[in-house]
């Protein structure tokens, strides 16, 4: 793919996402009718999951997060685009898809429940990001999440404990510079897509299954990490502080985990990241957040971004799907909340 067709691949979603921020609400199909193929697969967080089409992206998701949110704002911390790689056997006949991906900041006014979270009235931040994949000029294909565990943290419920990390904290990047409109050098964006592929397949599969050195870590993230974890999780700040709030109680319960073929790996600039619906599957034997081992086979449904510089990787903004991942246990997260509003009266 040329820079030029990563530029207007990047304009595509870039202008369908201020479409859909800044015109009228019944001009939103159209204006998805006119940004994504007909046929087009949306995968989104559970329990929304898997729409098919514009109009069903529009009726079942944007319109509700419209109406519980109002005045809602999309802000943008990360954006680029890139040609994917994301197979472990790096055959690129097999993938080479065209992709943009953006996260950031949702932010509005809590005015109304959102899939049994209750309203609080007042100004909230939800963290979102999107990978879309285009093909002739479409959007094809979209992974979308937004961190529902987060927005009950915010509402009030904590239904995920112990949260380690500190919470509520997804920040833009230290520079600031997330943001890639522009064209980038071909030859950073391709040393980025090749250091994150060593990243995944030769630094975090290469897990012995008892010692995190195996893993080399510190070869690859600096140790001035600023690691944006998700809602039940929360963000690290120092690569002693993600080995031990998040990568070890991580490693404890799902040790034999290992990353899969992934829907997309991209990189632009210095910048890199991929969705992964089942894209760590594993085997739950080892107790986390207070959930005792099932034995279940589970997988994993992700998103992350990398910020690099030089030949480390500065700061990481993560989302698992924590609701996915729980159910996964036989743990209803919905459930658990409806009982602490009970509990609240």
């Amino acid at each position: 793919m040329s820079i030029q067709q990563n530029q207007v691949n990047k304009k595509l979603v870039w202008d369908f996402w201020y479409q859909l921020q800044n015109s009228a609400p019944n001009t939103w199909i159209t204006a998805a009718e006119e940004a994504m193929s007909a046929s087009s697969l949306w995968y989104g967080p559970d329990p929304i999951n898997e729409l098919h089409g514009p109009t069903s992206f529009i009726t079942e998701f944007w319109q509700p997060l419209n109406a519980s949110f109002a005045h809602l704002k999309r802000e943008t911390f990360v954006f680029f685009g890139g040609i994917s790689n994301g197979r472990r056997d790096g055959n690129i006949s097999k993938d080479g898809r065209k992709w943009v991906t953006g996260t950031g900041m949702l932010n509005g006014i809590f005015v109304e429940d959102y899939l049994g979270i209750p309203a609080t009235g007042k100004p909230v931040s939800i963290r979102w990001g999107e990978f879309c994949c285009i093909e002739n000029n479409k959007i094809v294909e979209s992974y979308f999440l937004i961190d529902l565990i987060d927005l009950m943290e915010s509402a009030g419920y904590d239904v995920i404990s112990p949260v380690l990390g500190v919470r509520g904290q997804y920040l833009q990047p230290l520079l600031g510079d997330g943001v890639l409109l522009g064209e980038q050098p071909k030859a950073e964006s391709d040393y980025s897509l090749k250091h994150i592929r060593s990243f995944i397949y030769e630094g975090l599969n290469s897990y012995d299954e008892n010692n995190l050195e195996s893993m080399g870590m510190a070869d690859y993230f600096t140790e001035e990490l600023c690691w944006y974890g998700p809602g039940g999780i929360g963000s690290c700040y120092g690569l002693k502080a993600f080995e031990d709030f998040h990568q070890q109680p991580w490693l404890v319960a799902f040790p034999d985990r290992e990353v899969q073929d992934l829907d997309a790996l991209i990189a632009e600039g210095p910048y890199s990241g991929g969705p992964g619906w089942d894209g760590v599957r594993a085997t739950h034997t080892g107790p986390y957040k207070g959930v005792q081992p099932t034995n279940n086979d589970i997988s994993i449904n992700g998103l992350d971004w990398w910020k690099r510089v030089d030949d480390h990787l500065t700061e990481n903004w993560v989302f698992v799907d924590m609701v996915h991942l729980f159910r996964q246990f036989d743990v209803d997260i919905f459930a658990l909340l409806k009982a602490q509003i009970k509990a609240k009266g």
